[in-house]
């Protein structure tokens, strides 16, 4: 696992086929902007953030980069996860276009998971792709999303049907920015951290436990998540090998809840955990998961007031009709991530669509 090199800020390193980049963790980090995405990308930049995050940061981070001589066009996008569309990507890029920005300019991505998404997406097509500085300002972008290089939006069939990988040239996660999370969105975004435990680190579902204890020390929390998700990544960058599709657990059933849900039902850590709530569950069925390992899972996800029942009236055949559509089905065959023990995941092909049926079920009286 890469190693944190710990500071303020602490730095992370990937080391990519092609590439390389660091992850710095701190507080202050947004300060930095300037001197660290500096002259060494361009002279003109495109900030793209959202309705939300740009009042609290956008001036901020805009002045860094203008102190050294950056050229900045502010461009602002509808909060939520509906922006995270095609149309808002040719918006995006056309206002890069009639401000004069060419393959010489780089962007800077300031938001949460959907501008990450959004906006990395944009920096990959523009002119052929032009360089992304990833700042994420919210836990699940943070410790997830920022880091690897998946980009890419959603269509009315499904989540991140159409993307492209983009590594950034550096990510700044400032945790100053959490403390302007409300607790809901800040739980949401620890379903990512209980993952990466529940997948590679005991000690890390152990310490998750105690919501307070977390809490106490996000610098550390946050690059825990990134060295674990940088690992991952290094060890399979474009999911070849199939070591990074174990970062998918609980995310086959959760993205069908999500899309059935309609992109704005549930926060996409709320989906996440009840697809975590079932992947413990059949991972108890199917390969043997300690029942006293699956109750710590739920019960951490519990302590975050994340959800593990399904309400009712969310039709189980649109779940599966939007899991069908995933990616993560090959051939029209599953692709299932199931846990032999904390920290032992890996990817089985038997999970059948009854399987999964069954699971959706179990989630409403959960």
């Amino acid at each position: 696992m890469p190693d944190i090199e710990n500071g303020n800020p602490n730095r992370i390193k990937l080391t990519l086929k092609n590439d390389r980049y660091d992850v710095l963790v701190g507080e202050g980090v947004l300060d930095q902007i300037g001197r660290l995405g500096g002259r060494q990308f361009g002279r003109k930049a495109a900030l793209v953030s959202d309705t939300n995050v740009f009042p609290l940061y956008g001036d901020l981070v805009c002045d860094a980069l203008e102190k050294e001589g950056i050229e900045v066009v502010k461009i602002t996008v509808p909060a939520g996860e509906a922006s995270k569309c095609m149309e808002e990507v040719t918006r995006i890029c056309r206002e890069m276009l009639q401000a004069g920005l060419d393959r010489k300019s780089f962007l800077v991505a300031l938001g949460g998971g959907v501008i990450g998404d959004l906006a990395g997406f944009a920096a990959a097509i523009f002119q052929r792709g032009i360089p992304c500085l990833q700042i994420p300002t919210t836990v699940v972008s943070q410790v997830d999303s920022s880091v690897g290089g998946k980009t890419g939006v959603n269509t009315p069939e499904g989540k991140n049907l159409l993307g492209a990988f983009h590594q950034p040239k550096i990510v700044l996660a400032d945790v100053r920015t959490l403390a302007s999370l409300p607790d809901r969105e800040f739980n949401e975004g620890c379903a990512e951290i209980i993952k990466h435990g529940a997948i590679r680190d005991r000690e890390l579902l152990n310490l998750m436990g105690n919501a307070e204890a977390a809490k106490n020390d996000l610098i550390r929390l946050v690059s825990t998540n990134v060295a674990i998700k940088a690992a991952v990544v290094e060890e399979d960058e474009k999911e070849t090998t199939g070591v990074r599709a174990l970062l998918n657990f609980g995310h086959t059933i959760g993205h069908g809840i999500e899309a059935a849900g309609g992109y704005g039902r549930f926060l996409h850590g709320e989906a996440i955990s009840l697809g975590l709530v079932a992947a413990t569950r059949l991972s108890v069925e199917k390969s043997g998961l300690p029942e006293e390992d699956a109750t710590q899972i739920i019960d951490t996800l519990k302590a975050w007031d994340l959800p593990i029942v399904l309400e009712a009236d969310l039709e189980k055949q649109s779940i599966i009709d939007a899991m069908a559509r995933d990616k993560k089905f090959q051939d029209g065959e599953i692709r299932f991530v199931l846990l032999k023990d904390i920290g032992e995941a890996f990817v089985s092909d038997q999970v059948s669509i009854d399987d999964i049926s069954n699971a959706i079920d179990r989630l409403r009286s959960e």
